[in-house]
């Protein structure tokens, strides 16, 4: 947390958005820092296509499909059903009616001639996908800047997606630097750690800017160090843009290398947590498998099509993680407050509607387990209900109460009402 701190006093106040000390009507509950945002529900307002669809509603969170396709509103109403709103990727005769008539939205290059600049549902431009892969970093570079402008000029947000090269000091920082903050609105990095076989390589090598021993590899955790990497290289401009993750919905392994694992369903909630907790404000689900004996172009499609399908356990813990975002999507949409609950833990804190709230995972670091809590001085609730659990938890005249977390996977999210 001291490097967020660090952070507010180093960064030009035009890359932030001030902490008033009101948050949704009512006066400011804690006496603390802010993590630096870049404004939450009103950075969509910067883009008159996102303003116009409605994505500066604070109940409005983005999750995306990642390819996709849609050829029915049943097809749409399905994913909508697992908390899907946006889609990146699709077959170049897909209607726009199918976006617009089921309340879904298009990150990309118009499909075809359904799409005009009015196309309210058409909310941004998708530049590329892992140039810092496929280019050199001055062809792309240029490559970006090309279709960058391109994107701005109707008034769309521009996004892309890098691999983690970007991430590590095998990369030149300074390409780094501009990969991440010259050319995008909106940021992320894709990196399945449960799934990939570099977290078994042997010999291990890992050249992050947060090391991530080989123990900690395959753990939750990791992608929320990915979100934090991403902010260290997206900070370095002074303006932020919004961080999102990408989590696979089964399996992320390269089709040409040896299966590994596909992810868990607690572990693909927990890798979603960690990744809200360390600030991201959106997720996409790699929706397809390559390697392994459940593979598929279309997981989601698959697990509505085929019945018994082997990843229906995955999909269902998408739903799940998507409801708890979408419950809680006015909370994450507000700005977070720097502050250290106590060790072994990754947390977020937040206030909302009179209401504190905490969310909180191991830091996989530590075996997971028993975890103390100390909550912030002023905080005078001496009761802390566990969202979603049905149970609450005494806090003691001290502010501390204590929780359990079953695996590094685990996660809590505590609401203390005041």
């Amino acid at each position: 947390m001291c490097a967020w701190i660090a952070l507010i006093a180093l960064l030009p106040a035009s890359g932030l958005v001030a902490d008033t000390g009101v948050a949704q009507g009512r006066p400011n509950l804690l006496d603390l820092p802010r993590i630096p945002w870049e404004g939450g529900p009103g950075y969509w307002r910067n883009f008159p296509a996102s303003a116009a669809a409605g994505w500066d509603d604070p109940s409005f969170f983005p999750i995306v499909a990642w390819y996709n396709g849609i050829s029915s509103d049943s097809e749409a109403q399905y994913d909508k059903s697992l908390g899907i709103n946006t889609y990146i990727g699709m077959d170049a005769a897909t209607p726009y009616s199918l976006f617009s008539d089921n309340g879904m939205y298009w990150i990309g290059p118009p499909l075809n001639d359904s799409f005009t600049r009015a196309s309210k549902n058409w909310v941004g431009e998708f530049l590329d996908d892992e140039v810092d892969g496929r280019y050199t970093p001055e062809q792309g570079r240029v490559h970006l800047q090309q279709l960058a402008d391109q994107a701005k000029a109707d008034g769309r947000f521009a996004y892309t997606n890098y691999t983690q090269s970007v991430l590590t000091n095998d990369m030149a920082a300074s390409d780094a630097n501009a990969y991440i903050n010259d050319f995008t609105d909106v940021v992320s990095v894709d990196m399945y750690w449960y799934t990939v076989p570099f977290c078994s390589s042997v010999p291990y090598r890992e050249n992050y800017l947060i090391p991530i021993p080989q123990s900690q590899c395959r753990t939750a955790a990791s992608y929320g160090k990915t979100v934090r990497m991403l902010r260290q290289r997206d900070a370095i401009d002074g303006k932020l843009q919004p961080l999102w993750q990408f989590v696979e919905n089964l399996n992320g392994g390269p089709g040409d290398q040896a299966f590994t694992a596909n992810i868990t369903p607690d572990q693909l909630e927990g890798a979603v947590m960690s990744s809200l907790i360390n600030e991201a404000r959106g997720v996409v689900y790699f929706n397809q498998s390559l390697s392994g004996p459940c593979q598929g172009g279309s997981i989601f499609r698959q697990s509505q099509v085929l019945p018994d399908f082997c990843a229906d356990a995955q999909v269902a813990a998408v739903k799940k993680i998507d409801s708890l975002i979408k419950e809680l999507a006015p909370v994450l949409n507000t700005q977070s407050y720097a502050y250290t609950f106590g060790s072994g833990l990754q947390t977020m804190l937040k206030t909302y509607n009179g209401s504190v709230y905490i969310f909180a995972m191991t830091d996989g670091a530590a075996p997971a387990g028993h975890r103390t809590f100390t909550l912030p001085s002023g905080v005078t609730g001496r009761s802390v209900q566990v969202i979603d659990e049905g149970r609450s938890i005494p806090v003691s005249s001290t502010g501390v109460f204590e929780d359990h977390f079953a695996s590094e996977s685990s996660f809590h999210v505590y609401r203390v009402d005041e």
